[in-house]
């Protein structure tokens, strides 16, 4: 039979009733786990895996990439509601989703996130099954210098996405990238800025690194604002959804390039989900008329590359998946097993004589996105309303799942304290208006920069420079990394506003500077501890960070004021709502926002989770808010419970030991404590 005929063969198979049904069971899983923040359909897999023994290969891969599919489609839901990333690969929904919602249109937000993620996702898919055949001796061609060079390439779109100030960008995007070296180093098989804490053996966690810098900042402002999220309810309840999903067809030429670049990208391995929507935002901002002046302000067409990138992954993943049996994400690692478990091996068999099973894959990605969006759309009226409660009614609910969904990343307590302290370092950016992207894209490539980096030269000593594929992809970052400073430059110059001396000018916003030369000067005086090949990479992007932090902080002593950054540049992350309150009282109501944060940990490990969930919820919304007996009780009875049953009873997480637990030893053995 022709590859046609296997294809519609395929779909017929997966149309049939029982393996529709463990398909949309799959769905619904896989959209849940979307919405909790920290969770990832990584821990969905691995939970439903053992329950595909007995079944058939179509039904199997149907239940688990109905899963898998459709996490990234629940994701947009916390993000455009709360700015809290479902998961890292829906950071960038929340720089135009949450303005959107505050402005009172997060039903369109909603409906364009869900329609966009449905036709990117279903394109990604169809777009995979047509270059099956042809993508494989492409992937077999790109080796680790073109992976490398991919990876810098992303790590380019700093420039663009530190907007007004690209030095600051570079200087985070460093820092991002020394922090991802963090850990025992694989190369020189030495431990790197560990401090003795095992914890840190397997590096900073990115989890809670993402949900510290762009969750915790969004809710610290909702309590320091004292108001809901959405001021205005009239579109908050679901009226724009039919609009945001028009927005889609109306923008169909940026769906369908975000879903190119989605399904591109996630075909090689390395590139990380957590990289290809900020790729996919930073070519809208550069492409797209009129976007420097209305993205991150709430401009739908932010929200459309974003998730549109997101949802074509999954079937770009699928391609080195099948065809050479290297997955490109942990999910489809994971569904390495189901291969083992059906007796199948990746490879050329699933392309010639199993071509059936890998189609019946595609049209399992197709479906659940088309399911996994209908799904959304049946319930976002009822999402939509929670734009507009009182915050005492939000945050302890929210607070409670993402404390859970940071715990998720290695189980231990070092999680909560990363969370914590990325939440600070968030907070404190968003006020000072130090873009938080780079950082996040820094942490997630730098620890894929210096592997590829050792396997280039090992493999092909310095040959590797002059592939044609590494050529252009660090000619097009180089561009990437100067382009903004030169434009800048070019602008000033046009302005009549030459660069001259005007006098030193200090502000307290300069205390970040001297903090971040003080930190990569100490990170630097560990250095000499290690092996040879440790130091490279971190001795030459921390002497580099160095300059571009002095050069940053020169600039800044020069400039006269804030406004003085580039007008026409747009601020690439969200800004603080906050500045019609005095600074004493934003520092002292995120004071008492972190202070609720750190009485919520301690009583986690005095008495456990479970026990603590219903304790935080009432004394919250009792000191807050005032909240009646009536709300508070039912609330606090319905997250616990929740926790319960998810957490404890189907995903048996094991809670880390509490203090009470050492003192009274039969309570151990007590679920969360």
């Amino acid at each position: 039979m022709s590859s046609l005929e296997i294809a519609v063969q395929a779909l017929g198979m997966m149309l049939e009733p029982t393996r529709l049904l463990f398909l949309s069971l799959g769905v619904v899983c896989g959209v849940v786990l979307g919405i909790i923040p920290g969770i990832g359909g990584l821990s969905g897999v691995a939970l439903l895996l053992p329950f595909t023994f007995g079944m058939d290969p179509y039904t199997a891969f149907g239940f688990l990439l109905g899963l898998a599919a459709t996490t990234a489609t629940g994701d947009p839901i916390p993000a455009i509601l709360f700015g809290v990333p479902g998961g890292a690969g829906s950071a960038a929904t929340v720089l135009d989703g949450l303005p959107l919602a505050k402005k009172g249109e997060a039903g369109r937000a909603l409906g364009a996130a869900y329609m966009s993620s449905m036709l990117g996702g279903v394109f990604g898919a169809i777009l995979m099954a047509a270059l099956l055949p042809i993508m494989r001796p492409v992937i077999l061609f790109v080796g680790a210098p073109e992976l490398l060079a991919f990876a810098v390439f992303g790590l380019s779109m700093v420039a663009i996405l530190a907007g007004k100030s690209p030095l600051r960008g570079i200087v985070a995007a460093i820092v991002g990238i020394l922090l991802s070296l963090v850990g025992s180093d694989q190369q020189g098989a030495s431990l790197r800025w560990t401090f003795g804490t095992l914890y840190l053996y397997e590096g900073v966690p990115l989890v809670p690194a993402v949900l510290g810098l762009y969750a915790l900042p969004e809710l610290c402002d909702l309590l320091i604002s004292r108001t809901a999220i959405a001021g205005s309810a009239s579109k908050s309840k679901g009226s724009g959804m039919l609009e945001g999903a028009a927005d889609c067809f109306r923008h169909w030429w940026l769906v369908l390039r975000c879903s190119w670049l989605g399904a591109a990208f996630g075909a090689f391995p390395g590139i990380g989900g957590s990289v290809i929507d900020w790729l996919a935002y930073g070519h809208a901002l550069k492409t797209e008329r009129g976007a420097r002046e209305t993205f991150g302000k709430g401009d739908i067409r932010g929200v459309i590359a974003s998730e549109s990138a997101n949802n074509a992954k999954e079937g770009g993943a699928l391609v080195p998946t099948v065809a050479f049996g290297v997955p490109a994400t942990a999910s489809m690692a994971l569904l390495l097993g189901a291969f083992q478990i059906h007796g199948l091996t990746p490879g050329p068999a699933m392309l010639t004589r199993h071509l059936d099973v890998t189609y019946s894959m595609v049209w399992s990605i197709a479906l659940a996105n088309i399911l996994g969006a209908g799904l959304c759309f049946l319930f976002s009226s009822q999402f939509a309303k929670l734009a507009t409660l009182r915050y005492t009614l939000i945050l302890p609910t929210v607070l409670s799942i993402i404390y859970i969904g940071a715990f998720q990343e290695s189980r231990q307590w070092g999680d909560i304290y990363t969370l914590l302290i990325f939440g600070v370092v968030g907070w404190t950016m968003k006020q000072l208006k130090w873009a938080r992207p780079p950082l996040i894209l820094g942490l997630v490539l730098g620890e894929t920069i210096e592997r590829y980096l050792f396997i280039s030269v090992e493999r092909f000593g310095d040959s590797w420079l002059t592939r044609p594929i590494v050529m252009a992809l660090f000619g097009l970052a180089l561009l990437g990394f100067l382009s903004p400073l030169y434009r800048s430059l070019r602008k000033r110059m046009a302005a009549g506003r030459p660069i001259a001396f005007q006098g030193v000018h200090f502000r307290p916003s300069q205390l970040v500077h001297v903090f971040l030369i003080a930190m990569l000067l100490f990170g630097l005086s560990e250095v000499p501890r290690w092996n040879e090949s440790s130091r490279i990479v971190p001795v030459i992007l921390g002497t580099i960070g160095l300059v571009f932090v002095i050069l940053s902080l020169v600039a800044d002593l020069l400039r006269p004021s804030e406004a003085e950054f580039d007008s026409d540049e747009i601020h690439m992350d969200l800004e603080s709502d906050t500045g019609h309150l005095e600074n004493r009282v934003v520092v002292l109501r995120a004071g008492i926002f972190f202070g609720w944060l750190i009485g919520l940990t301690i009583s986690m490990a005095v008495i456990g989770l479970i026990p603590s969930i219903p304790i935080f919820v009432i004394l919250f919304m009792r000191a807050e808010g005032h909240e009646r007996w009536r709300l508070v009780l039912p609330q606090a009875i319905g997250i616990t419970l929740f926790v319960y049953v998810v957490f404890v009873r189907i995903m048996h997480v094991p809670w880390p030991p509490t203090l009470l637990g050492y003192l009274v030893p039969a309570l151990k053995f007590i679920p969360s404590t």
